[in-house]
């Protein structure tokens, strides 16, 4: 068996917290996790990810590194003039000079990174240990003395000397600096390792912790810390950072929320956080991602969807609402007759039982043949058990666009009910003008809202076929649409045209779009969608 902490059998995370169970989040996204390859936020999107983070009640934001130069120090200050009621910081290496630039830019307090570990020490700085103490004290001095939070991280404590690591957060501490901060940058301490260096500096005062994914062990590495008395934990939002990431800020929060009752986070903002974040940064959520990624909530099993249909809670550990979110139950290969059944009725489809058994045996041979059960699909299928002809209410009949030269422009020709409608729209592309387009041929009846956009290569080439997935909403129904096409403009108008058609359909049948589901799951909670 391994002996975990060395023999020491811990303290449980409960007891270990303060005696009024506070834990505060420092977010360093907009630092750290532009560091990670690829990634360059603009001023604008920093300060809209700042913004969102004061909406969730972060403490703590790191804004930048003000040494960076000054375009980011710019930035930073864009930051800082948002009046927030977080803590604004920037990062600060151990010189003078990166603490002159952050109180320029007018920051609440800095983060003084200094090395920890000989490695960094010797060859990274060409110091030495009692150097980096003595250089590490009179920057806290210096910091303090213009009024700023002060908070020392050790670069790579992890692979520090303990003795020496106690010795300079002591030195930090004794100059004035408001903590320390144990530093796996690297991503290298295993959970012992971290318990024994986060124990030994929390003697000495308040302590952070700074965790990195390369091992899998970022959350891990989290909650043993707490247990040794760490009180604030470093994050960023979706785990981004360099190379395998740091931990992410919002499965600390959930987490700590769900186990211990203990409020880091205001929670239901964190979906809207995790998407600014990933559009910004470009970096998709990963469908399986806890609390932010588009599985976390979906369930597609006969036997799950048919529980979660009698319990919402029988297949979930919290509510999807609590973290801004909703249940989807989405048919597939697994879907059993309880699932099939949920989404017809909230597409106010009738069916006898002998239809609901056709109609669950061509979604299992859709499934089968690895293809997604859309809404469209599902209705399309309903249609033809039933023998039921198809009465649409939307349908294109001619799309040009063009995107050399100029600005791209699109002109598109559709059927509305009895009448053709014609228009044209500009855009950042051939597909924004085409989508334009669509939505000023319908006017008023658009007043659908585009909730996702995905494409697909689905064959290889420079002929490539391409699949378009859209889900859109209007009201409080919710429809999904794949289409497959070469020409990538014209599939998303197909699918977005096909999309508003199955929702406006409802309507001009003489159904009301807001009537009630009858699947017996809060209308809040559930969305009956593909992806």
């Amino acid at each position: 068996m391994v002996d975990l902490f060395g023999g020491n059998p811990g303290i449980p995370l409960a007891s270990a917290l303060d005696s009024d169970g506070t834990v505060q989040l420092l977010d360093t996204t907009l630092r750290d996790g532009e560091q990670a390859p690829g990634i360059s936020l603009d001023p604008d999107e920093k300060a809209e990810i700042a913004r969102e983070l004061d909406r969730s009640g972060i403490e703590f934001i790191e804004a930048g590194s003000a040494c960076t130069g000054e375009g980011e120090r710019e930035t930073i200050r864009q930051v800082t003039g948002l009046d927030l009621d977080a803590t604004v910081t920037s990062f600060a290496r151990g010189v003078k000079s990166d603490i002159e630039l952050a109180v320029d830019c007018g920051v609440d307090g800095v983060t003084i990174v200094v090395p920890a570990s000989d490695q960094h020490i010797e060859t990274k700085v060409g110091s030495t240990r009692s150097e980096v103490v003595t250089t590490t004290a009179e920057l806290v001095e210096y910091a303090k003395d213009h009024d700023l939070w002060v908070e020392v991280i050790g670069e790579d404590g992890s692979r520090a000397d303990i003795e020496f690591l106690e010795r300079l957060m002591r030195e930090a501490l004794d100059a004035g600096a408001d903590r320390s901060c144990y530093a796996d940058t690297v991503g290298h301490a295993n959970p012992e390792t971290t318990y024994e260096y986060v124990s030994r500096l929390a003697a000495l005062g308040p302590v952070s912790t700074h965790t990195h994914d390369d091992l899998g062990l970022a959350m891990t590495n989290v909650w043993v810390s707490l247990a040794a008395g760490a009180d604030l934990v470093h994050g960023t939002v979706n785990g981004i950072g360099e190379r395998a990431g740091n931990v992410a800020l919002e499965e600390v929060a959930i987490a700590l929320a769900h186990g211990y009752d203990i409020e880091t986070a205001t929670l239901d903002q964190l979906y809207s956080l995790a998407q600014t974040v990933s559009q910004a940064t470009n970096i998709p959520l990963p469908p399986n991602k806890a609390v932010i990624g588009e599985n976390a909530f979906t369930h597609e099993s006969g036997i799950h969807t048919d529980g979660t249909l009698k319990d919402k809670t029988m297949y979930e550990p919290y509510s999807p609402s609590s973290v801004g979110r909703e249940r989807r139950l989405v048919l597939g290969k697994h879907a059993g007759r309880a699932g099939v059944q949920a989404a017809l009725d909230e597409h106010r489809i009738d069916v006898s039982e002998d239809e609901v058994t056709a109609i669950v045996d061509r979604v299992k041979e859709l499934g089968d043949r690895d293809k997604r059960v859309t809404d469209a699909d599902l209705l399309t299928i309903a249609e033809e058990v039933q023998g039921r002809e198809r009465d649409r209410h939307v349908e294109l009949l001619d799309l040009t666009a063009a995107s050399g030269g100029g600005t791209p422009t699109a002109s598109i020709r559709l059927r509305v009910g009895e009448n053709e409608r014609v228009a044209s729209g500009t855009g950042s592309g051939p597909v924004d003008a085409a989508v334009e387009a669509v939505r000023a041929a319908l006017g008023t009846d658009a007043d659908a809202q585009l909730d996702s956009y995905h494409v697909d290569a689905i064959t290889g080439g420079t002929d490539a076929v391409v699949t378009v997935e859209v889900e859109m909403s209007r009201g409080d129904r919710t429809v999904s649409v794949a289409t497959s096409d070469s020409d990538i403009t014209r599939c998303s108008v197909e699918a977005m045209v096909e999309a508003l058609d199955r929702l406006l359909s409802v309507d001009t049948s003489g159904t009301s779009s807001n009537s009630e589901s009858d699947v017996d799951v809060d209308a809040d909670d559930v969305s009956l969608a593909d992806d």
